[in-house]
């Protein structure tokens, strides 16, 4: 089944469980988040391989396949065309296709990912575990949004991998435990 929803490039990806901080400003995306907060809907979150996050006339930017669902959790109106947006990262999906719609907005329709199931972490993995529960746990606690330095290739690589235990291996490449 796929659904159509509307898309928000973003030169770094969203990863599930994620949180993203985002200062909306151009009158597309003023628009498109007041309406997501407003239906409590999601919006995608969608990386870039090429072209920029502004709008620049007659780009037409190239999407990563693989995107997040992003939820907004809090929206404050610093200014009449300023928002400070707080959003957690929901469902992967792979878009089938895509399309610029009204005042530049990309819609893209998508096929949703099933959500990552359980899986026991192996024992020589434990370490990392630990170690990633500190950092995302610290993260949490200073209100910051990235707690490991991961290229934004890579976390897309990481967005895209379907195994979780062959994932947290890939994450293994970038902690030094």
């Amino acid at each position: 089944m796929t659904q159509r929803i509307p898309l928000f490039p973003l030169s770094q990806g969203l990863l599930p469980d994620g949180m993203l901080h985002l200062n909306i400003f151009e009158v597309r995306y003023l628009d498109l988040i007041k309406r997501c907060h407003r239906e409590a809907s999601p919006f995608g979150v969608v990386g870039l391989m090429q072209g920029h996050e502004v709008q620049i006339p007659d780009e037409v930017p190239k999407l990563h396949r693989i995107g997040t669902l992003a939820h907004i959790q809090q929206l404050d109106a610093v200014q009449p065309a300023l928002l400070q947006v707080l959003c957690q990262g929901g469902l992967r999906f792979a878009l089938t296709d895509h399309e610029r719609g009204p005042f530049g907005v990309w819609y893209a329709q998508v096929q949703y990912l099933p959500a990552d199931e359980a899986e026991p972490i192996p024992p020589d993995l434990q370490p990392l575990a630990n170690l990633l529960g500190r950092l995302i746990a610290d993260a949490q606690q200073a209100g910051s949004q990235q707690a490991l330095p991961i290229p934004a290739d890579a976390k897309q690589q990481l967005l895209a991998e379907q195994d979780v235990v062959h994932r947290l291996y890939q994450v293994a490449r970038f902690v030094d435990i």
